[in-house]
């Protein structure tokens, strides 16, 4: 046992530093906060994702997570509303350290900061640079900045593999069905990071850089002619009647293309593409995908 002078005692204590405080990047810029929060509460399914990558159990989740691997975590936490509409007394009954939001949920982010401090961590366009900035954060606000470290070192790893794959292999359109509505996405959209992970040069160049994609027709693909269709279906990932993405393609002008000929239209998974897209385990996912389809074309 180890004894100390009373004095000596009264003197460490009052040496020991009050709550750390970290200042890390977020999508409104650098925010300093209290580190290793204890209670958190999660309204964004990215960060989600990303936390439990890192071994993070929130203390409060949406009452509804989309992602299916996510849902055994969102189980074992306090529901605390929506992504659109938190529960404002839940939140203050669970009494956070810390809410994290971004994404769908960011138009709330004046209503949770008045329960606790709040970040934005929203991961924009730029998905993958963005995607790596949260990770890292994360890992810093946490204390888990050598398992952060070890996260990103497969992601790059598997960034290299899925631009081998995709070496040589043509052009590619990102498409998605939204019931019988279709939208293309090019760089710098939403799904933009998927050209930008894969190397696969845009089959039409161009597109609007905007959330929604560009509305396009049966006439539009076909004449786009891609070697690969990439294909996100919204209804699937938010669980939406209706005909599926495979129903709605299945047309005489899909199936004239390159892609649909060759066997190269990838229906990308939608919970990890649409729901959770910049989350850490849902984004190697995708790439685990790519990689698959690839390394067969």
């Amino acid at each position: 046992m180890i004894r100390f002078a009373s004095g000596l005692l009264a003197g460490l204590f009052l040496a020991l530093p009050a709550t750390a405080e970290i200042t890390i990047d977020t999508a409104r810029g650098p925010v300093s906060v209290a580190a290793v929060p204890e209670t958190v509460a999660v309204y964004d399914v990215a960060a989600l994702d990303t936390l439990v990558a890192l071994g993070i159990t929130p203390a409060g989740t949406p009452e509804r997570v989309l992602v299916p691997y996510l849902q055994e975590t969102a189980k074992k936490a306090a529901p605390v509303g929506t992504l659109f509409e938190p529960d404002l007394e839940a939140l203050s009954m669970l009494a956070p350290d810390l809410v994290i939001a971004g994404g769908r949920s960011a138009p709330q982010i004046a209503q949770l900061e008045r329960v606790a401090p709040t970040l934005d961590m929203t991961i924009g366009p730029d998905l993958l640079t963005d995607a790596r900035a949260r990770l890292q954060a994360y890992g810093r606000l946490f204390g888990r900045e050598a398992r952060a470290a070890e996260l990103e070192a497969a992601l790059e790893a598997r960034l290299a593999e899925v631009r081998a794959a995709a070496e040589g292999k043509g052009t590619a359109l990102v498409l998605l069905t939204n019931g019988p509505k279709l939208s293309a996405y090019g760089r710098g959209s939403r799904f933009g990071w998927i050209h930008e992970a894969t190397g696969l040069p845009e089959a039409v160049e161009g597109l609007a850089a905007a959330t929604h994609g560009d509305a396009v027709s049966f006439e539009f693909i076909a004449e786009a002619d891609p070697d690969w269709l990439l294909v996100v279906d919204r209804g699937a990932a938010i669980g939406a009647e209706g005909a599926s993405a495979q129903a709605v393609l299945d047309n005489p002008l899909v199936a004239g293309t390159t892609a649909w000929k060759k066997g190269q239209v990838v229906y990308l998974d939608p919970a990890e593409v649409y729901v959770a897209g910049g989350g850490y385990r849902a984004m190697t996912a995708v790439l685990d995908q790519l990689i698959g389809a690839l390394g067969k074309g």
